[in-house]
């Protein structure tokens, strides 16, 4: 909210969706026709929209999931109810699902055909900064999208603001690797960065989002608005530039093939960094899908033991459950937390722990087996090893992800501008 009343913006994007978060609003829209989108844009937006029209801002945002125009139209009745007279650009086409055929291969390491998987569930292709031009170019002040990939969110308004063709490649390199720096927020503000002792941040109870000014070439200086907590510095710049790039000289977007092994950071000043010098080379001839799918249950249950000898005593208790769902689910994890749960190897303690808590879960075909897992650890209250407590219990339906390639020419993108209880498709 700091930043929508005093960040001065042209622009505000809020980037919301990631691999599984679409899959999962495909399955809330295939239980509830009407909750596709994402669950908190009627909160957020609601506190947004009148900051927009009052400071002149655009709102562009993915937070439309499985049902962009669903999401357009909630917009619009929550305008309404707000006094506000706005337009509202919804991009969907990205649901390619019924373009799937059981034989196409994904791009994951075995490159299983899509016959392997469970059922599917969706499968979304990752837009760019073209398909969302239209968008722009009506003039909505929102603009709300499904699955577009996370910097096109950001290339988009530059290429559009600048009149840049999609096919000047260095500008696009540059636009994505600003993109890239802003698209997790508070993660360039020192967010997933801080260390107590090694890597400081102060006030990171108010953690400040940031901002960044691009010139026409494509270069710009990261901010953020002053007095909020968290920090840019040229460590968390270089931490969130390298952040999910597996390889930083060929970064793959619906836009361009980022290099960024060029770019040249530059502190200027107190939460001030200079960004310049990404390149790019043309796009490929293909999106991106990703691919969501039935994938079982998991059960879980969470049980903890404290006091002298609490670890052998959780070590029983996950034995006991092993030993009593061995027929029916043989497949167990049995984690002692702050032990042996992250790096499934206990290092050791220079003294015994006097507290530890016992997690146990599994994959099951069908959720009565899931449940059980739960079941099991909760009867270790009066049926285990003594002085366990606190337990927590849940099963839950999994959902799969994985990706293919699907050709740029098969999908149809759509804009559809609504504006005063009007919807007409956009050019």
């Amino acid at each position: 909210m700091i930043l929508a009343s005093r960040g001065e913006l042209d622009y505000l994007i809020l980037e919301c969706l990631a691999e599984r978060t679409i899959a999962l609003a495909q399955l809330r829209k295939l239980a509830e026709p009407a909750a596709g989108y994402d669950p908190l844009l009627e909160t957020r937006l609601r506190a947004l929209l009148p900051l927009a029209v009052r400071h002149g801002f655009r709102i562009v945002t993915n937070m439309g999931a499985a049902d962009p125009l669903g999401a357009a139209r909630k917009l619009m009745s929550l305008a309404k109810e707000l006094g506000l007279r706005i337009k509202v650009a919804a991009l969907s086409g990205d649901d390619v699902l019924a373009q799937l055929a059981p034989s196409m291969r994904t791009i994951e390491a075995r490159g299983a055909p899509l016959a392997d998987y469970g059922t599917l569930v969706s499968a979304n292709a990752y837009f760019g900064a073209e398909e969302m031009l239209p968008a722009l170019a009506t003039g909505a002040e929102v603009i709300i999208t499904g699955r577009v990939a996370d910097p096109s969110l950001f290339v988009a308004p530059l290429v559009h603001a600048f009149r840049w063709q999609v096919t000047d490649w260095d500008r696009l390199g540059r636009a994505t690797a600003i993109g890239h720096l802003l698209e997790c927020a508070g993660q360039v503000t020192g967010g997933y960065y801080a260390e107590p002792g090694l890597k400081d941040v102060p006030n990171l109870a108010q953690l400040g989002f940031p901002w960044c000014d691009v010139d026409a070439d494509g270069n710009g200086v990261l901010g953020k608005v002053a007095g909020t907590g968290g920090a840019i510095t040229l460590r968390t710049v270089k931490e969130q530039l390298l952040y999910e790039v597996t390889d930083p000289g060929g970064y793959i977007t619906p836009d361009v093939v980022a290099d960024f092994t060029t770019v040249s950071l530059r502190e200027l000043g107190a939460d001030r960094v200079a960004v310049q010098g990404a390149s790019g080379r043309p796009r490929t001839s293909t999106y991106k899908v990703s691919v969501g799918y039935r994938a079982g249950f998991v059960g879980e249950g969470e049980i903890s033991y404290a006091g002298a000898r609490a670890v052998e005593r959780a070590r029983l208790a996950g034995e006991i459950v092993r030993e009593r769902l061995r027929d029916d689910v043989p497949d167990l994890r049995i984690d002692l937390i702050g032990i042996d749960s992250a790096h499934h190897s206990d290092f050791g303690h220079a003294h015994a722990p006097y507290e530890v808590r016992l997690r146990i879960a599994a994959r099951a075909a069908t959720r009565e087996l899931a449940e059980r897992v739960g079941a099991e650890v909760e009867a270790l209250w009066i049926n285990g090893p003594a002085g366990g407590g606190g337990v927590r219990r849940y099963a839950q339906e999994r959902i799969g992800v994985v990706s293919l390639l699907l050709d740029r020419s098969r999908v149809r993108p759509q804009v559809t501008l609504l504006q005063e209880d009007r919807e007409t498709q956009a050019a």
